[in-house]
This record gives C-alpha cells, sequence and structure tokens, in this order.
C-alpha cells in the first residue's frame, strides 16, 4: 500500500497562511519558513495592542477632560473626585465627549461638582 501524503490539504493550508502574510514585505510575504514567523508574531502583536488601543483612548480622555477642566478652574483629581461626591456616574469618555460637543453642558457639570466639593 502505497504512503499516503498530505497532497491537496498541504496546499490549501500554505494558501491560508499566505493569505495571511499578505501585504509584507520581501520574504516574509514569500518564504515559508518567514511566513509562519511572521503570521503568529503578527498574532500576538494583535492581541497585547488591542489592549494597548484602549490604554491609549483613556489616556486620550483623561488628557482632554483635564484640559477642558483647567480652563475652568479646577484639576482633574479634583474634578473626578467631585464627581463622586455629586453622584454623578459619568465616564471619562462621555465627559471627553460631553467637553468638545456641548461646553454648557461642561460647564454645568463642572458648576454641580464645585458645589457639591
Amino acid at each position: 500500500m502505497p504512503r499516503a501524503r498530505k497532497g491537496a490539504a498541504r496546499r490549501q493550508s500554505k494558501v491560508r497562511w499566505f493569505k495571511l502574510a499578505k501585504g509584507n514585505r520581501g520574504t516574509r510575504s514569500r518564504n515559508w519558513r518567514r511566513i509562519k514567523e511572521t503570521v503568529v508574531r503578527a498574532g500576538a502583536n494583535a492581541t497585547g495592542h488591542r489592549r494597548l488601543r484602549k490604554r491609549e483612548y483613556r489616556r486620550l480622555w483623561i488628557l482632554r477632560v483635564n484640559a477642558a477642566v483647567r480652563m475652568r478652574g479646577l484639576n482633574y483629581s479634583q474634578f473626578i473626585a467631585g464627581l463622586k461626591t455629586a453622584n454623578i456616574a459619568l465616564n471619562r469618555k462621555m465627559l471627553s465627549e460631553i467637553a468638545i460637543a456641548d461646553p454648557e453642558g461642561f460647564d454645568a457639570i463642572v458648576d454641580k461638582v464645585k458645589a457639591a466639593g
């Protein structure tokens, strides 16, 4: 009985890997060994960078809120502490959006925070 080899399944598997490596430069999109290294590394980076993106957005929102609050005579930590004492449950993303899109509304929030603290 002849030895069974992978045949079409091997080619199909490689085609899937080559599709994942598409867009890379040089041998990273053509050489089988480099493709495997590249695709595995890219998957690991994608996982980590999804987490990093969340961190970076939170930092951006905090920067925006801090700048908006300083223009109104408070600093960020006083503002966040005041929000807690005034029982205003808004997250940093919403606060930054309000600060940009609706300055009058943000002024009202800051006034409530100042009155509470």
